[in-house]
């Protein structure tokens, strides 16, 4: 047994949502899912980007995550779709990023195939 998940035993369920970019059905990005999921840091950064888009220096302060490793689960996150990156450039040509988390929740079954659903987060 491989470990990988045969295409055909994976079913994605999103909700609808314009803004969102998950409805994207590339099995490679949903086969991703779960083991970003998975990651403590991946969950520690969804849960301190839930409410409030950050910075990385933000969500190293706050979660103590080694800032490298921010910088890398933060790529993670959004080559699956999972958070989103928003900045601009200071007057001075420095660039600020800040990272928004675009789900507000997972839920993934297995019951002879993979399901995953995704509830888009809302940010007002």
């Amino acid at each position: 047994m491989t470990g990988h998940i045969q295409a055909s035993k994976l079913q994605t369920t999103f909700v609808e949502d314009p803004e969102i970019d998950l409805k994207t059905s590339e099995y490679k990005k949903n086969e991703m899912i779960p083991a970003v999921i998975a990651d403590p840091y991946c969950r520690k950064i969804l849960e301190t980007t839930q409410l409030i888009p950050k910075s990385a220096m933000e969500i190293n302060s706050e979660t103590n995550i080694p800032i490298s490793t921010v910088y890398r689960r933060i790529q993670t996150l959004c080559d699956t779709g999972l958070v989103e990156t928003t900045g601009s450039i200071s007057e001075d040509g420095k660039k600020f990023f800040l990272y928004r988390n675009k789900v507000k929740e997972i839920s993934i079954k297995y019951s002879g195939s993979l399901e995953i659903t995704l509830i888009p987060n809302r940010l007002e």
